[in-house]
């Protein structure tokens, strides 16, 4: 792809160093965003939790399955405080610390 350009031609050997290195970056660059595509396009497609998931994308994906369910939890959160949410979450993520072991 280079060597089809007419930079490349007139390019001394530095210079060609230089492009060769963008070209990589590039090519890295592009790859990465193929993969995060990917990626996107797989979660999107979940229609389960999956277990080995990390707790986000578990958390992410039941919210994205259950939206009436998640938005009940929102609503009873805010009705309920964060004050009290703090509280709770302090007792309870011990408990589930020693659970997941």
């Amino acid at each position: 792809m280079l060597v089809k350009e007419s930079r490349w031609e007139h390019a001394g050997p530095e210079e060609r160093a230089v492009l060769q290195r963008i070209a990589q970056q590039r090519d890295r660059l592009a790859a990465r965003k193929a993969t995060y595509q990917q990626v996107a396009a797989l979660r999107a497609q979940a229609s389960a939790v999956s277990p080995d998931a990390p707790l986000i994308d578990r958390v992410l994906t039941f919210a994205r399955l259950h939206p009436l369910a998640s938005a009940a939890l929102v609503g009873a959160a805010l009705l309920v405080g964060p004050r009290k949410i703090m509280r709770v979450g302090v007792a309870v993520l011990p408990l589930l610390a020693k659970l997941r072991r």
